[in-house]
């Protein structure tokens, strides 16, 4: 007989493979993953998709900006010291330098602008097929859900992690995401009841997800980790509070 330990692997490796079908994409590693601890426990297996699809969805002009915040986090996070992103969007909103403060290089993003939404598509949808590209970041307005499975499709064949960012869309229709965000701005982080505006803070939104459980945090952003906090008190890195609890 199998000992238990085996057996349990062997159904991790089965889950892992049943979960990429089912476009649930690749499992990240361990060091990515104890960095997205905030957000795991609402995906199957406890764990962040990455060559998968995600949708994020925002109105108003800040909600955008967060949006991109959290995006930015999360992108610096998977990338590590390594891999390429591409930033394609309608025009440049996007201060390359303002990247570092949520842990991204801006010599790991290339931008491409492209004024068309036709055009934008069909360049996100010719970068997750390359395999050299870690996240496609792309920013449209509208998205069939023909269109989206196009991008689901070449996500699975590619591996690549795409964040969509839909910005005022006429409708939230029905898409082949892994899952879909939305992000709204709260009041900064102030940390020793110091004067300043303070650090990011986020009411983050897990709307939809594929075999997982939608979810809500409020998570702030200090020293290039997701914190849990008060406004009023010293925030706390997520993986010091786990390690301690």
């Amino acid at each position: 007989m199998q000992p238990a330990a085996d057996k349990r692997e062997l159904v991790k490796m089965l889950q892992a493979k049943i979960n990429a079908m089912q476009g649930l994409g690749k499992s990240p590693s361990e060091t990515v993953k104890s960095f997205l601890t905030p957000f795991d426990a609402a995906f199957p297996a406890g764990i962040f998709p990455l060559g998968a699809l995600h949708e994020f969805v925002s109105y108003e002009p800040v909600e955008a900006a967060s949006a991109n915040g959290l995006i930015t986090a999360l992108t610096g996070k998977i990338m590590g010291n390594g891999g390429l992103c591409l930033w394609i969007s309608g025009e440049r909103k996007i201060y390359p330098s303002g990247l570092k403060h949520f842990g991204l290089e801006p010599d790991r993003v290339i931008f491409i602008n492209a004024s068309k939404p036709k055009d934008r598509l069909w360049i996100i949808e010719e970068a997750l097929k390359c395999e050299a590209v870690t996240i496609v970041i792309g920013e449209l307005k509208e998205l069939t859900f023909t269109e989206s499975r196009r991008l689901q499709l070449a996500v699975e064949r590619s591996g690549v992690t795409a964040f969509i960012h839909r910005h005022n869309p006429r409708f939230e229709n029905a898409v082949a995401c892994t899952a879909r965000w939305k992000v709204t701005p709260l009041a900064g982080i102030m940390l020793d009841d110091l004067p300043g505006v303070g650090y990011s803070c986020w009411d983050i939104q897990l709307l939809k997800v594929k075999n997982g459980k939608p979810e809500a945090w409020q998570i702030g952003w200090i020293d290039k980790q997701f914190t849990t906090a008060t406004h009023k008190q010293k925030a706390i890195p997520l993986l010091t509070q786990r390690n301690t609890a």
